[in-house]
């Protein structure tokens, strides 16, 4: 299930284990462009929604603007996401124990590729959320899994394999925070990612025992790129 609930984030100072790559390396999308994901549920393997990226023209020096909308507009309301051209993270949703959520970093969080395979890096961040009175603490671990060269409807790409779990630091209510457990496909040539497998899950009582819950876990594809006219 998609739901949309605007947050807004302050983050404190990142510390990086391994360098990131320099933008200049990647392509970036232009505005006007418009790139087609299929969103499969991996539980029964049926297709999700249709989710159309329109890069915005509101696009600045500082990120990369995504408006985001679906086919069926009851699976997901209309949202923004924001990158750097080399696809980190300024603005982007994190599974709430079962509902996505947006949230905004004022610097880059480093979700996708340091320079060689193998390498890791672990951030953390305080996180303060429209409606949430206190700060929350995001954590991200990730390491680049390597190179590879995908099939994905939209073509032939090479890409950087990044796997990533993020704690998405919405404890409370008796339940522990989010867990969520990704693993990226980015296409430098494109500045994106061409695939992206994530599934989620938390923990609450159930009887006299904490007991695992499992949100969505979705595989999006890119199956269409559209150019400007």
């Amino acid at each position: 299930m998609f739901n949309h609930v605007k947050q807004i984030v302050c983050a404190t100072a990142l510390v990086l284990v391994a360098p990131l790559l320099p933008s200049g390396a990647y392509g970036a999308p232009a505005a006007g462009e418009t790139y087609v994901y299929h969103v499969i549920n991996r539980y029964n393997g049926e297709t999700v929604a249709v989710l159309h990226h329109e890069i915005s023209g509101a696009s600045t020096a500082n990120g990369i603007v995504t408006e985001i909308t679906a086919d069926r507009p009851h699976v997901t309301l209309p949202r923004t996401e924001v990158h750097t051209s080399d696809g980190q993270w300024l603005r982007h949703p994190l599974d709430n124990h079962g509902r996505p959520i947006d949230y905004e970093f004022p610097r880059a969080l480093p979700a996708v590729a340091p320079p060689a395979a193998g390498q890791s890096w672990s951030v953390r961040v305080n996180a303060r959320a429209e409606g949430v009175d206190r700060e929350r603490s995001v954590r991200i671990d990730a390491r680049v899994l390597g190179n590879e060269r995908v099939r994905v409807p939209a073509g032939d790409f090479d890409t950087v394999k990044v796997h990533r779990i993020i704690y998405a630091g919405d404890a409370g209510n008796f339940r522990t925070e989010t867990r969520v457990d990704e693993t990226d496909w980015f296409a430098p040539s494109l500045g994106l990612t061409v695939r992206t497998e994530t599934n989620s899950s938390w923990q609450e009582p159930c009887g006299r025992k904490m007991c695992i819950y499992r949100g969505d876990w979705h595989l999006h594809e890119l199956t269409e790129v559209r150019k400007r006219n």
